[in-house]
């Protein structure tokens, strides 16, 4: 889908202007301040969700009294139901949502709940016999009440609903329209900004090489504005042939905004008739003996094959279109998502929906859509592998939230059909990987519970690293792992803010970590407005963890133990991972309170799964380390480094031309600027490289 945002007047190009060393273009780097840090909690690409737990036996017992007072909650409500369309929503006795449903009549259905002789399945007793009230909300329409019942499961996570655990924002293409020379750039959340929005991709992988692509094909430029602004000579991108050199006017105005317009057609789906154009160029500049420039063309037609060879399978008759397959395996539920736009393969997306195995695939796949539409702009055709009860409903909802005409269907023949059985294979294959390696995940956890002697199988593990440079730019960090891996949407890091902190002080900085994360769950709820926080987990994953773990020795653990003893935290299991001889991995040591270091042979698939943990951690918090370092030196500039004055500073610039140009530098290069001596190009050189503790 394509979407224009309105532009403002663009500047008039400027002079060029020549003579500084070239650099790569940096991206701005922005840094959270809070302890959550949304930008570095996760990898650019997106990963296929977690498994939800296990589904609850069908076959549970119901005691007939909690199923009578059930009944006679529920037949309370339908004395002051209405017979029009509404959402109701069952609640329990601690005033936890347990469903939410919408109805045509409220009454009526209702009604066919608070019926003691109807016959209904296992999971709708279990449902009714935990009831206790019925709150209603009315609608003017059914499609009205379909839109609030999809926002009301979404935001309250019932346990009795099917439930869209994943919900990220996809990413788009941004071709900006602020600029004179605009720039091409991946795109989340709102569509502020003036410019055309190419999109959904289903993963910033996918939108990471199309760019690429783009740019080989385009020539267009990905810098940001105030990179662009201060160049004097044209960036490496430009020497390698993926930006045309608006910054210093190695290409003019008309003729980049030619390439502009070009590589806005092939977004727009007349792929065809650019790639046709550039032959013809190709054609005619080889014609005219002007062989450098038909190689241009060459390398650009070669570049937008590229991109369309690594879509896959490109539709030939759908130009729009959202195709959702479901399958389902051992209790489980596998979504799987293709996005076709201007008849190209945009990408695909599994997802895994908490949902009990009593549900069908109908049942699985039309909440999941009313859900999954509920934030995002739908395409105008929905391909379905399996007919769902209320399509036409469905599709009459999304018309409205739309503006535009929806259609839901399922094909039954020819190419609409083939796009079905890939994606039904492709969801096949996506489970099959999950449950392999969920229970590889799952054996690993009981293996720990012998190997070091814990309760259980630890559900939720948290482990705990700091870094900084001689107490400088102080960062820890939290990763988390359960049983599906590591969880990284939970990722936290903590900016250390403790003013009374000796600089290198390990222990006052785990001390500042640990009680800024267990302070706020031993926190009791206020009003309800924590309760739904809590409900945001649900059964699902725990907030609490079953383990701790922190990267250090007996001295470490000790220290974190008196800390878990003055917050009263005594059923979380802790454990420090202490290095072994010269950091060597596979001779690491373990350490628990009241029990003797505990050593594992180096092949011991345990000790390695500790090993994962660990590293995990420190990558995470090098990670937000260096991000929250990169942005201090690039808001003080030289004069952090000590003995570096205005003099040195534009001295150091005027050689090298940019503070990424310096960071690059030997200690020889640096040396060889006027005024610097080779203890200060030492400094300098250290500055930019030192490890972090």
């Amino acid at each position: 889908m394509v979407h224009d945002s309105s532009e403002r007047p663009a500047p008039a190009p400027r002079k060029a202007r020549r003579g500084a060393k070239s650099d790569l273009p940096q991206d701005d780097l922005t840094l959270d301040t809070g302890d959550v840090d949304p930008a570095t909690s996760a990898a650019d690409e997106d990963d296929e969700v977690r498994l939800p737990d296990a589904p609850e036996d069908a076959a549970e017992t119901i005691a007939e009294a909690t199923l009578s007072i059930g009944h006679a909650a529920i037949e309370n409500a339908v004395r002051l139901a209405p017979t029009s369309p509404g959402v109701y929503r069952m609640l329990n006795a601690a005033n936890d949502v347990l469903y939410v449903g919408k109805a045509k009549n409220v009454k009526k259905r209702l009604s066919s709940y608070a019926r003691a002789s109807s016959p209904l399945p296992a999971r709708i007793l279990r449902m009714i016999a935990a009831t206790t009230q019925v709150e209603i909300v009315s609608t003017t329409t059914e499609t009205e009440a379909l839109l609030l019942e999809a926002n009301l499961i979404k935001q309250l996570r019932p346990r009795f609903n099917v439930q869209l655990r994943d919900d990220k924002s996809f990413p788009y293409i941004l071709i900006s329209g602020d600029h004179w020379a605009p720039q091409i750039l991946k795109h989340r959340g709102a569509q502020s900004r003036p410019g055309r929005y190419f999109g959904p991709f289903a993963n910033a992988g996918a939108v990471n090489r199309t760019i690429t692509a783009l740019q080989r094909a385009f020539l267009i430029r990905s810098c940001t504005d105030g990179f662009f602004e201060s160049r004097t000579r044209p960036c490496l991108l430009y020497q390698i042939k993926r930006c045309a050199g608006p910054c210093t006017r190695e290409i003019d105005f008309p003729g980049y905004s030619e390439l502009v317009r070009e590589a806005t057609e092939f977004l727009s789906g007349r792929s065809h008739a650019v790639k046709e154009l550039l032959a013809a160029e190709m054609e005619k500049a080889s014609g005219e003996l002007e062989f450098e420039t038909a190689a241009l063309y060459r390398d650009r037609l070669a570049a937008l094959s590229a991109i369309q060879s690594q879509q896959g399978i490109n539709p030939r008759t759908v130009e729009e279109a959202d195709v959702f397959a479901i399958h389902q395996e051992g209790g489980y539920s596998c979504v799987e998502v293709f996005f076709f736009r201007t008849g190209q393969n945009w990408g695909n997306r599994a997802y895994f929906p908490k949902a009990e195995k009593t549900f069908t695939p109908e049942e699985v796949l039309s909440s999941f859509l009313a859900q999954f539409y509920d934030d995002k702009p739908p395409p105008k055709l929905i391909l379905l592998s399996h007919e769902i009860e209320e399509s036409a409903l469905l599709a009459d909802a999304l018309s409205v939230k739309a503006g535009y005409k929806v259609e839901v269907s399922v094909p039954k023949r020819g190419e609409k059909k083939e796009l079905i059985s890939h994606a039904l294979t492709n969801a096949r294959e996506a489970l099959g990987r999950k449950l392999a390696d969920t229970a590889t995940q799952s054996r690993l956890l009981e293996a720990m519970v012998s190997t070091l002697g814990l309760p259980h199988a630890p559900k939720r593990i948290e482990v705990y690293d700091n870094s900084h440079i001689m107490g400088t730019n102080a960062v820890g960090a939290m990763i988390v792992a359960g049983p599906d891996g590591f969880i990284k949407n939970q990722y936290r890091k903590f900016n250390i803010k403790s003013e009374g902190l000796t600089p290198g002080d390990d222990y006052g900085m785990m001390r500042e970590v640990l009680e800024r994360r267990f302070k706020r769950l031993l926190k009791p709820p206020e009003d309800g407005a924590a309760k739904v926080q809590d409900k945001a987990d649900d059964d699902a994953f725990p907030q609490w963890p079953d383990l701790v773990i922190i990267d250090g020795g007996r001295g470490q653990l000790n220290a974190v133990r008196e800390i878990f003893q003055t917050l009263g935290l005594t059923q979380v299991a802790l454990m420090a991972v202490a290095k072994g001889p010269d950091r060597d991995a596979g001779r690491e040591t373990l350490f628990m309170p009241d029990r003797e270091a505990i050593k594992l042979e180096p092949r011991d698939p345990v000790l390695y799964f500790i090993q994962r943990l660990r590293d995990e951690a420190h990558r995470f918090v090098i990670g937000s380390h260096r991000k929250l370092r990169k942005k201090d030196i690039r808001e003080a500039g030289l004069q952090e480094i000590p003995g570096i004055g205005p003099s040195r500073k534009r001295a150091l610039l005027h050689h090298f031309g940019t503070l990424k140009e310096i960071e690059r530098a030997s200690i020889a290069d640096l040396g060889k600027v006027p005024g610097v001596s080779a203890e200060s190009a030492r400094k300098i050189f250290e500055f930019f490289h030192a490890q972090p503790g």
